[in-house]
């Protein structure tokens, strides 16, 4: 069977770069381009007519959303995944209401995003066969396993938590090594003691950070925050 071609539309290039790297890891698909603003997205859709495109809403230049609408009249038998910061019930409703085939919020992990993908190819492949379609292959099309449902449901973030600093802080701890306080997070990313550490234990509630006390030579120890390797 032919590999699903995929086209990223992704403003962030290094973003785009782990998604590659992360579908490239799966098998059953090919990445055959990357956009990074919305007319270039527009110029990818019309030549390359993608199998399936994996959409950020935030791009410099437009919404994710015009360019879904812009997919479906263009390319209609194109499939979409969102994969975004973006939580505003109207946005979501939108990509729900247009049969988006999963919607991801940021940061993601590999472990969702191939769950995700793999959902997708196995509900592409019920249509392949002829004739009439078996119950089951029916019923995925529209239901997830327990598990399947678990694992994609989004907690929504607590009150004072926003997803896009959310990511920022995740993305920051992920380039350093050795750990780091909340203090010169703060410094780091331009925010206050307070609030890097607010999102510095949210990061650790979620399991995506651990703590560990640094004893140096003098003074007291440091509480020094951790990404956890996924």
């Amino acid at each position: 069977m032919m590999p699903i071609e995929i086209l990223i539309i992704e403003d962030d290039k290094r973003i785009a770069d782990i998604h590659r790297r992360f579908i490239n890891k799966i098998g059953g698909f090919e990445v055959i381009g990357a956009a990074h603003n919305g007319e270039e997205a527009k110029e990818w859709v019309i030549a390359l007519q993608p199998d399936l495109i994996l959409l950020d809403v935030y791009l410099p230049d437009m919404l994710g959303t015009e360019i879904m609408e812009f997919i479906h009249e263009t390319s209609p038998e194109t499939d979409i995944i969102f994969i975004t910061a973006a939580a505003e019930v109207d946005i979501v409703k939108k990509a729900y209401r247009r049969g988006v085939a999963d919607y991801i919020l940021k940061p993601l992990t590999f472990d969702r995003f191939k769950e995700s993908l793999l959902t997708y190819k196995a509900k592409r492949e019920a249509f392949t066969g002829v004739g009439v379609m078996q119950e089951d292959s029916i019923q995925l099309l529209w239901n997830k396993t327990i598990s399947q449902a678990s694992t994609a449901i989004e907690t929504p973030p607590p009150k004072g938590i926003d997803p896009i600093t959310k990511e920022k802080v995740v993305n920051h701890l992920k380039e350093i090594e050795g750990g780091i306080t909340a203090e010169t997070l703060g410094v780091e990313i331009g925010v206050s003691r307070s609030t890097a550490r607010r999102y510095l234990e949210h990061l650790v509630s979620e399991k995506w950070a651990y703590t560990e006390l640094i004893y140096g030579s003098v003074g007291r120890p440091e509480r020094r925050y951790f990404i956890k390797k996924r």
